[in-house]
């Protein structure tokens, strides 16, 4: 599976959930599948949505929900730490791992390579660190929901983007109408 079908197969279970997705052609692909005013996209910062999601969490009880990458988290490996120290219940980070940063042309990260993400969060002070393959996302994901603890998912997938539109709505909109979901 790649990252796309993944999302395809999560959307449902996203619904009623916040959520923060990380830069490029990951937060395309989940805005066409599943639009929501409670996805905040990310349309810029790489390497920021687990941070920001964290910082969410920690601002209020509901379930947050990062969508991040491999590539994105490679290029703020402190976030980790910081996760592991300070991460409440309510924080679920889901790495889609597909060894490739696919957002600028699928160039190969390190994961592909001797680097261990799960390893690293575990190492980071992460208690709940799951690796799971593509078709066991939704499963693992809800085991996470209705677990009620802090929990990174290293989620393994196969590399490639699927042809979506890019989002032309306004980042203050984006802001703006997560705001409100955030708050309801």
């Amino acid at each position: 599976m790649i990252r796309s079908e993944i999302l395809r197969e999560i959307a449902p279970i996203l619904r009623d959930q916040l959520v923060v997705c990380n830069i490029g052609i990951p937060s395309q692909e989940l805005h066409a599948i599943d639009d929501q005013p409670s996805n905040f996209y990310m349309l810029g910062t790489m390497g920021l949505a687990s941070s920001i999601g964290l910082g969410l969490a920690l601002a209020q009880p509901k379930i947050v929900i990062v969508i991040d990458g491999d590539g994105s988290v490679l290029t703020n490996l402190g976030t980790l730490p910081t996760i592991g120290n300070n991460a409440p219940d309510n924080y679920i980070l889901m790495i889609i791992d597909n060894g490739s940063y696919g957002s600028t042309g699928d160039q190969p990260t390190y994961t592909g390579k001797k680097t261990d993400l799960a390893g690293m969060a575990s190492a980071a002070g992460c208690d709940n660190v799951v690796v799971v393959q593509d078709v066991d996302t939704g499963t693992a994901l809800q085991e996470a929901i209705d677990g009620g603890k802090s929990t990174v998912m290293v989620v393994k997938c196969d590399s490639g983007n699927a042809k979506m539109p890019v989002i032309t709505m306004d980042p203050v909109i984006i802001r703006d109408r997560f705001m409100k979901a955030v708050a309801s």
